[in-house]
């Protein structure tokens, strides 16, 4: 049986410029930035994006959802970085939710952590 993920495809036009923002907006270590294979992840994350360098890109809601602490504040400290918002922190289905998307469009939701 499969019993983790090891990294998640994310569809980039520039790999290197990528990994900069993941670096220095989101706070995200390079698990890798050998050519092609460019593999970011949250600090404690087992999980990686591959930033896949590619010619077209497809923006739009990955599906990808980040845990953190606090919405609100992870929002306002992202969008002090320049991150651009798609979707303000709002209360929906019973939870705080907030989206944001990288410069390719690709968007992402943040999520409070799981008790």
């Amino acid at each position: 049986m499969i019993s983790d993920m090891y990294s998640i495809a994310v569809v980039v036009s520039d790999g290197k410029k990528a990994l900069e923002w993941y670096r220095d907006k989101l706070g995200f270590k390079v698990v890798n930035g050998e050519g092609h294979w460019i593999l970011v992840a949250p600090k404690d994350s087992g999980t990686a994006i591959h930033l896949c360098e590619a010619d077209q890109t497809e923006p739009g809601n990955t599906g990808i959802r980040f845990s953190v602490d606090d919405v609100d504040a992870t929002f306002n400290e992202l969008s002090a970085k320049g991150v651009e918002f798609v979707h303000e922190p709002e209360e929906k289905y019973g939870t705080r939710r907030a989206m944001f998307k990288d410069p390719d469009g690709n968007e992402f939701w943040l999520f409070p952590q799981q008790a």
